[in-house]
């Protein structure tokens, strides 16, 4: 009978066994190595957008923190910048409005002359209301006036005219006018002109002006 001894075989591909493994073991943590650097890569980008992402926010919230701190300076400076725009335009209409006024009471009363008033309105009203319409030839020369006084933009006007229908001629040329508004006829008389003899009526009329 015939023996072989096996044994140094046997150990010989246990040793393998052993060797293989370990390099497998080896090669799995390389592996998780790697893994765990491109992670870690990943976790720093994404840490530094995300501290880029909030500076741009502080940026912001300090921009935005500064305009509320000067809100307040900036009201008061647009409010004395209004102020005064108004005060300044205040003046401006307080010099040329009266005077408009007057250049306009100088049209309604000056012969072959009217009121300032749109033409299309004045067909429209010809058309509905024919009396309502100023008489382009009436004698502006019947009428004549003694006192304009103005007070808060009303206007209150005294003369003496002809007849009672040039004082209503008056009243409608002004309440015709851009100018004039809320035309009011007050109580009037009959007098004789002293110096003519010639009955005349004394008349009032109480208007508000735009301007």
């Amino acid at each position: 009978m015939i023996r072989i001894n096996l044994l140094p075989q046997k150990r010989e591909a246990r040793r393998e066994a052993s060797q293989g493994w370990l390099v497998a073991v080896m090669l799995v943590t390389a592996l998780e190595v790697i893994i765990l650097v491109l992670y870690h890569q990943l976790q720093l980008q994404d840490l530094a957008r995300q501290k880029t992402i909030n500076s741009e926010l502080a940026s912001q919230a300090q921009q935005i923190e500064t305009a509320v701190q000067n809100h307040e300076a900036v009201k008061k400076q647009l409010g004395v910048l209004r102020a005064r725009e108004e005060a300044i335009g205040k003046l401006q209409t307080a010099r040329s409005g009266p005077t408009a006024v007057l250049l306009e009471l100088a049209h309604v009363l000056t012969e072959g002359r009217g009121p300032s008033v749109d033409a299309d309105k004045l067909a429209q009203l010809s058309k509905d209301n024919p009396l309502a319409v100023f008489n382009p030839g009436w004698d502006t020369k019947r009428l004549w006036l003694t006192s304009f006084a103005e007070k808060d933009r009303t206007v209150k006007i005294e003369g003496y005219a002809r007849d009672g229908e040039d004082v209503s001629e008056l009243a409608r040329r002004l309440g015709l006018s851009n100018y004039f508004t809320d035309v009011k006829l007050l109580p009037a008389a009959r007098e004789v002109d002293a110096k003519t003899k010639v009955e005349v009526v004394k008349f009032q009329l109480q208007t508000k002006v735009r301007y």
